[in-house]
């Protein structure tokens, strides 16, 4: 006991979204059954006003049958069941009406809590469930004592609602034994309504109550430890390690393919040892130069070599190159701010190409 107060004293943290939702796929939601007697009792009302004309006048009709015909009535056995059959089947088809509301009630009940799910989890047998030990525990434990105790309140605040209604009645209650059927019937129509709708106004508090009080309970449940929020952030991000490999296995990557592209490139823009830029331009073809690689230090010897290899003219130029590093990413234009001084190196490359003797000078 004092291990779980531990644990739960340890779980301060409020529910992440993604327990609450697989805490849902589980069918473990927060649950008003006082919301659910509640539309009961809303559905019952209006199946009572909408039915009642029909339903008293059929029992009344009955009623007066019965009395009226007393001494007709067959007291065999078989005349007695065809019968009931048939009275039976009258109020049951009169009653079928408001037993569908009452049921949409009831579903509704759990809808207006929560959106519909699917879920086997609760159908699943589990051990503590057949367990007698863990049956008792249950049976006595804060939460059953907890609702016996809200059962009660709830009892006694509808039986005091009821109550302050029918207590000022009591004389008419005692009167209605020498009324007439239909007299009797409409008094007790009127008074039905008033405790009706006396019970729904107590349940809607009860009910009002119940429900926040159960979203607490539910949260209170589904607290995190500080090293279950942890947990949880590294399961849907990944592990910090896992993610620095991946990282450094598509830097990797992207390398590789900048270097595949170096020898397609027109020039190599240098610091000279610091910054290497390959640059491509294709007369015709291309409306503007972009950078197919760039590259500091180590990167930068590697561009070097690769171009060396193939012979890609290489010009210094180290404002350049440290500027075109910092604003162009790979595969991109180069921008209009650098237009002029990548002509200039374009111009001194296709010049050598031809003569094989200019000389390239950077105009400040």
């Amino acid at each position: 006991m004092a291990e779980g107060n531990e644990d739960d004293a340890q779980k301060t943290e409020d529910p992440s979204a993604r327990k609450l939702e697989e805490a849902a796929k589980k069918g473990d939601v927060p649950q008003s059954q006082e919301l659910k007697h509640w539309m009961m009792l809303v559905a019952g009302a209006f199946a009572f006003l909408l039915t009642a004309d029909i339903t008293t006048t059929t029992v009344r009709t009955q009623t007066a049958g019965f009395l009226s015909h007393a001494y007709d009535i067959p007291m065999d056995g078989y005349a007695i069941l065809s019968l009931m059959r048939e009275v039976g089947g009258k109020i049951l088809l009169v009653l079928l009406l408001p037993m569908g509301i009452l049921l949409l009630g009831a579903l509704a009940g759990n809808l207006v809590q929560n959106k519909i799910m699917f879920t086997t989890e609760k159908l699943m047998p589990k051990l503590d469930k057949i367990s007698p030990l863990a049956g008792a525990k249950r049976m006595f434990s804060a939460q059953r004592a907890a609702d016996f105790l809200k059962s009660l309140a709830k009892l006694l605040i509808v039986s005091l609602v009821v109550g302050m209604i029918v207590w000022p009645e009591r004389g008419l209650l005692v009167a209605l034994v020498s009324q007439p059927v239909q007299s009797m019937t409409e008094t007790t129509v009127a008074l039905s309504l008033k405790v009706m709708f006396g019970v729904i106004g107590a349940m809607t508090v009860v009910a009002g109550i119940d429900v926040v009080f159960q979203r607490m309970q539910h949260t209170k449940k589904m607290r995190m430890s500080k090293q279950e929020v942890k947990d949880e952030h590294k399961q849907m991000e990944g592990d910090p390690m896992v993610k620095q490999r991946l990282r450094l296995i598509r830097l990797e990557k992207s390398r590789k393919r900048m270097m595949a592209a170096v020898p397609e490139a027109s020039v190599v823009v240098t610091n000279p040892t610091h910054y290497a830029i390959a640059l491509k331009y294709s007369h015709g073809q291309m409306e503007v130069p972009k950078v197919l690689a760039k590259g500091v230090d180590d990167v930068a010897m590697r561009i070097r070599k690769v171009a060396e290899e193939h012979n890609i003219p290489m010009v210094e130029n180290p404002p350049l190159a440290r500027a075109l590093y910092a604003t162009v990413e790979i595969d991109d234009d180069i921008p209009p701010d650098h237009y002029q001084a990548v002509a200039q190196i374009i111009s001194y490359v296709l010049r050598l190409k031809k003569s094989g003797r200019a000389s390239y000078r950077p105009t400040n």
